[in-house]
């Protein structure tokens, strides 16, 4: 019943197609029999049981191509009297006419299945058998004919043609659409990578910021006077609260990256950002004592990446610290002081190694290191139609010692 259900069309379509390659083929093996006007009883003998081999092989053809091309086997090109074309050998072998890749109107249906074999294939030992049981097949009837070396020649040659040419086309074929199948694959898997990428990043640049936020608030709301004990017991229970997400933010954006990481992407698209301005409103009306300096000129694109991230790292690991920004048109620069409270993140994240891998593909480079107590975070960017220095033969600065900001989410 298993191999039932396998011979059942999936559609009407195949149903059709097949019904019209059975007619075909009946047409075509008729040429090739008696006339059944003038000897209906050869034609009862040879065509009628020729169909039936047909029609089998037609059932099984689209399952299982080289069943069918067994089963057509009766109606191989054994005849050599017809070819594709016709030689000379006198100059090697005393022989003349003698056919080369003989050919019967059935030829193209066997050509076609031993195609669709080859295009199928996932083993190499049942064609392996199959061709040798055709082989045998060839043998015994150039033997049976006579054994002259001009049938030699016709049977190598349809054997050849008829079966082994379209068979290794098809293993081409097969090869090439397997390939391009894995090719959209690994296509689609980078798709998904770059899309994992871009949510860890994003979700890094804003709920990360958001939260660091969140703790400077709750933490100047604990150390505020006037509050009933009751209040600052809540405002430091929302700043450890606030941590503790950041710290389940940085383990949910490790997952994201990991297997991220390790993809050779294109430059991910950004998310609109918020400018350089806002993110100082914002940071100052959540409690941090940040000035701002922003010299003339264009903004570099990445200033509101950069001060965002100065801004993040400045909340989570100096809390109280007066923070200073200077953005100008190569230069953008957030420093902080020393913290004033304890700091509310804990140690690893991917902050500045993402900030990093932006501010290199852009030409750039990025500085960060303590200084006097606190921490800065520079990035020099080239000018607009700078020849990016690294690849002209400038030196690279110098890594800075890494310091609990440079470990930060």
């Amino acid at each position: 019943m298993r191999y039932l259900r396998q011979l059942r069309r999936a559609n009407r379509r195949q149903v059709v197609y097949d019904l019209l390659l059975w007619i075909g083929l009946c047409v075509f093996i008729a040429a090739m029999g008696a006339d059944p006007f003038r000897d209906p009883a050869g034609f009862a003998l040879v065509t009628l049981p020729r169909w039936c081999l047909a029609a089998a092989a037609v059932l099984v053809g689209r399952r299982w191509p080289l069943a069918a091309l067994m089963l057509l086997l009766p109606l191989g090109p054994w005849k050599f009297s017809e070819g594709f074309a016709t030689v000379d050998l006198t100059w090697l072998l005393p022989r003349r006419a003698v056919k080369i890749l003989p050919l019967l109107p059935t030829s193209p249906f066997i050509i076609w299945y031993a195609y669709l074999t080859g295009r199928r294939a996932t083993r190499t030992a049942p064609a392996l058998v199959a061709f040798c049981l055709i082989t045998l097949v060839g043998v015994a009837v150039v033997v049976v004919m006579g054994g002259d070396l001009a049938l030699w020649v016709s049977m190598v040659t349809a054997v050849i043609g008829t079966y082994l040419v379209p068979y290794l086309l098809g293993v081409l074929r097969g090869r090439l659409l397997h390939q391009r199948a894995q090719t959209r694959l690994s296509v689609e898997a980078q798709a998904r990578l770059r899309e994992r990428a871009r949510i860890a990043r994003d979700m890094h640049d804003s709920l990360g910021h958001d939260l660091a936020l969140i703790a400077v608030r709750a933490g100047g709301l604990e150390l505020a006077p006037g509050l009933a004990p009751a209040q600052v017991k809540a405002a430091g229970e929302l700043r450890e609260a606030a941590s503790d997400a950041t710290e389940r933010l940085r383990q949910i954006i490790g997952l994201l990256r990991d297997d991220a990481e390790a993809a050779p992407l294109a430059p991910l698209e950004m998310p609109a950002e918020e400018s350089v301005p806002d993110l100082v409103r914002r940071a100052a009306g959540s409690g941090m004592a940040i000035t701002l300096d922003l010299a003339g000129g264009p903004m570099p694109e990445l200033a509101a990446a950069v001060v965002q991230e100065g801004l993040t790292n400045a909340a989570k690991h100096a809390p109280g610290a007066e923070v200073a920004v200077s953005v100008s048109p190569q230069h953008v620069c957030v420093r902080n002081g020393p913290p004033r409270s304890r700091p509310t993140a804990r140690r690893g994240g991917l902050g500045l190694t993402s900030l990093r891998e932006r501010v290199r593909a852009e030409g750039g480079t990025l500085t960060a290191r303590a200084l006097g107590g606190g921490f800065e975070l520079a990035v020099t960017l080239p000018r607009e139609g700078e020849e990016d220095p690294r690849g002209s033969g400038g030196a690279r600065e110098p890594a800075a010692p890494r310091s609990e900001h440079d470990r930060s989410t």
